[in-house]
């Protein structure tokens, strides 16, 4: 067993969620195997083709990864973890919401545009795919330039921002990538509506937390409004210019909002699971051409830490 490799506890966690091969297109490599290698190119950043002999065939490995990827695996394992750990009680419900800019390798660029349907020389589209046309490998409906991909520029040059939510461990519950001059208040909102525990057993699955401390980038008004309508316990310290503009309307300006400084001090916790997923060296710096590989890798990477907190 290797650094970084599955524990047969954390492989236990795993083994009954996983897919399970149909049994036409061959038998899959061992699960385990190619975890393991899925797990060392995430924390190492190290290049597909170049990766260690015990973990079988690379494209084995990255194929694996894609199409995890891109059919909600990594996402389902996840949600799966997180349902154990609420069930025992382990989670804590206190979360912050946060944002961090990932730098983009140059070898991220130039994702070709995923081709829309077949077509002929003759401009006729829309037929029915003929037998001989080869199907296109599976990915999400999207993507296709800079912008469709996560990828966009920012004080840091070519990025990408990963908006997180976390728990009171600082552990990751919810994740989505924008391109890198995307603003945080934009994602405030779906960020917390990702945040989707299932229950063991029958039950909704759990979305409310018990409170919410943010930093000034989500003090605006829309994000207020939809803390206030959804009944969450939040605290927020208000924006500088929000301050003078309701100082200058003197008796017609609205109440200041509430600010509890003691408890604004959790907003550290997501600032922490930031730090824990960029030890990561694919997390920290974007190798993967396609958004949604890319989230898996950082969803990968996620798991890692909830199975080993």
């Amino acid at each position: 067993m290797g650094r970084g490799d599955l524990k047969d506890a954390e492989w236990e966690r795993l083994r009954p969620f996983l897919p399970v091969s149909n049994g036409r297109c061959g038998r899959w490599r061992d699960h385990r195997q190619v975890i393991d290698g899925i797990l060392h190119r995430v924390r190492t950043g190290v290049q597909w083709r170049n990766l260690p002999e015990r973990f079988g065939p690379w494209k084995t490995v990255y194929e694996r990864h894609r199409l995890w990827s891109a059919d909600g695996t990594w996402e389902r394992l996840l949600r799966q973890v997180q349902a154990e750990a609420d069930a025992a009680g382990e989670i804590d419900w206190d979360i912050s919401v946060g944002s961090t800019v990932v730098r983009a390798h140059e070898h991220a660029a130039d994702a070709h545009r995923p081709a829309v349907g077949p077509a002929s020389k003759g401009g006729r589209s829309g037929r029915t795919a003929g037998r001989n046309t080869v199907a296109g490998p599976r990915r999400p409906p999207g993507g296709g330039g800079a912008g469709g991909e996560g990828l966009g520029r920012s004080r840091g040059g070519f990025t990408t921002k990963l908006h997180l939510s976390a728990d009171g461990r600082c552990r990751p519950l919810s994740l989505i990538i924008t391109p890198g001059q995307r603003a945080d208040c934009t994602q405030f909102e779906p960020v917390l509506e990702k945040n989707r525990v299932p229950r063991i057993g029958p039950g909704r699955p759990r979305k409310k937390p018990d409170s919410l401390p943010a930093d000034k980038a989500y003090g605006n008004g829309p994000c207020r409004e939809y803390l206030r309508r959804r009944g969450l316990r939040h605290t927020i310290p208000e924006k500088t210019d929000n301050q003078a503009a309701r100082l200058r309307k003197g008796a017609h300006g609205e109440r200041p909002p509430g600010f509890d400084e003691e408890r604004h001090k959790k907003r550290k916790t997501v600032e922490r699971a930031i730090s824990r997923l960029k030890h990561a060296g694919a997390v920290a710096t974007r190798y993967d051409k396609r958004g949604y590989v890319f989230l898996g890798t950082v969803t990968a990477a996620a798991l890692t830490t909830w199975l080993r907190t």
